[in-house]
């Protein structure tokens, strides 16, 4: 089997072809999109840390002065949207932003979540076990991050329902050529999603409240303050990143437990290793499968001579199970100690949710281990036909 992101055999099960582009081509033109792969985890993890590469060109030419056409006009809502937050800038635009951020979305913050994201987890898991089951990732994996987030940005209740469907429209963007009607429903999301966070926003600038959405609207460095598209800009961000990879990690965890019983009786035997596997169930079926990247100027990656204007195409899932850094990477392991995955990326734009993120996933596995000890699959689950963004359909589950 070649690389083929648009093959649903390939989308789930994408590691043979990994190794194969590892051994033999780890930095290879793929002519489909235009982008030049990395497989190798070294070449990877320097590309992120490089800054003569970066998720955005336009703080150094236009699209044409670039080499690149011009976005559709009709695209211009979305781009407004998620060129306002800081994964799709370069510094110092980025630096500023994450500055701003980073003093209202901070560790202290997120370890003070951890009892409410544990209550959120355990009357999820309890509901979940009292009907005997059912889809674990429409039904835990996806509700945990959307109430989370919300209530961290003050959301109100009765709105939640918008998020997951505007999250999953915007990322359907992200995907490798998206069809037309992906791209003007990734359009219609943003724009939504863009008018309710604008409203709110206005609505805690006048009346503040103990949320996120109220800190990011007070928040200021030396007089230097979010602008109300920054504001909006980084909510969806927060949203759609950290709720995807949340509940892919989910999905896909429980998935690899399922398939390797020896590991979950482990872990079900000694809960002191959950911190580790929630890294394992990371590393070994990554939920981003790659992240982009434009060449500001001539690079060479892995030996290989890249040219400024091209886009390389960092291949996480590949970078994951590179044997130069992880022992035996096919075996999955839950006590893996020695663990440098990259799923959370590297470099200036290393996420800045991933404490919560590991912290939503250590409860929600928690719960599911402690309530649900017979949990067990009842029939195979099927893949998203999306490669970017990775995961199930569905997991259908019984818990008696």
């Amino acid at each position: 089997m070649l690389f083929d992101p648009w093959n649903p055999e390939f989308v789930a099960h994408p590691y043979d072809v990994y190794r194969e582009l590892r051994d033999t081509e780890p930095v290879r033109y793929f002519e489909p999109t235009g982008q030049w792969l990395v497989a190798r985890h070294k070449d990877v993890n320097a590309a992120l840390r490089d800054r003569r590469l970066g998720r955005s060109y336009l703080h150094l030419a236009t699209h044409e002065e670039f080499g690149r056409p011009a976005e559709p006009e009709f695209q211009e809502p979305f781009w407004r949207v998620t060129r306002a937050g800081m994964l799709d800038v370069e510094p110092p635009v980025h630096t500023r932003l994450r500055r701003l951020v980073s003093k209202a979305f901070t560790p202290r913050m997120v370890e003070e979540l951890r009892p409410r994201v544990r209550r959120v987890a355990r009357d999820l898991v309890d509901g979940f076990v009292e009907r005997g089951g059912g889809d674990l990732i429409a039904e835990v994996a996806e509700p945990l991050p959307v109430t989370v987030i919300a209530e961290m940005l003050g959301v109100p209740e009765a709105d939640r329902h918008l998020l997951r469907p505007w999250s999953a429209g915007m990322c359907g963007m992200y995907e490798l050529n998206p069809s037309l009607d992906a791209q003007h429903t990734a359009v219609r999301a943003a724009s939504e999603f863009a008018a309710y966070l604008r409203e709110l926003a206005a609505l805690r600038r006048a009346h503040p409240g103990d949320d996120l959405i109220s800190a990011l609207a007070q928040v200021a460095d030396g007089g230097d303050t979010l602008t109300e598209d920054e504001l909006v800009g980084t909510c969806v961000l927060l949203l759609n990143a950290g709720h995807e990879a949340t509940v892919n990690v989910t999905g896909n965890g429980w998935w690899s437990l399922f398939r390797h019983p020896g590991e979950l009786a482990r872990l079900r035997a000694d809960p002191s290793l959950l911190t580790t596997a929630v890294e394992e169930l990371m590393r070994f079926d990554t939920p981003l499968q790659m992240f982009e990247r434009w060449v500001f100027e001539d690079v060479t990656i892995g030996g290989v001579d890249i040219p400024k204007g091209a886009e390389v195409a960092l291949l996480f899932g590949s970078a994951n199970r590179d044997p130069e850094v992880f022992p035996d990477p096919d075996r999955f392991d839950v006590a893996r100690a020695d663990n440098p995955h990259i799923s959370f990326g590297a470099g200036i734009h290393f996420c800045l949710g991933a404490p919560l993120a590991r912290v939503e996933l250590a409860e929600s596995f928690r719960a599911l281990l402690e309530a649900a000890p017979a949990l067990r699959l009842v029939e195979e689950p099927v893949w998203k036909p999306n490669y970017v963004i990775r995961g199930l359909e569905s997991l259908m589950v019984s818990t008696g």
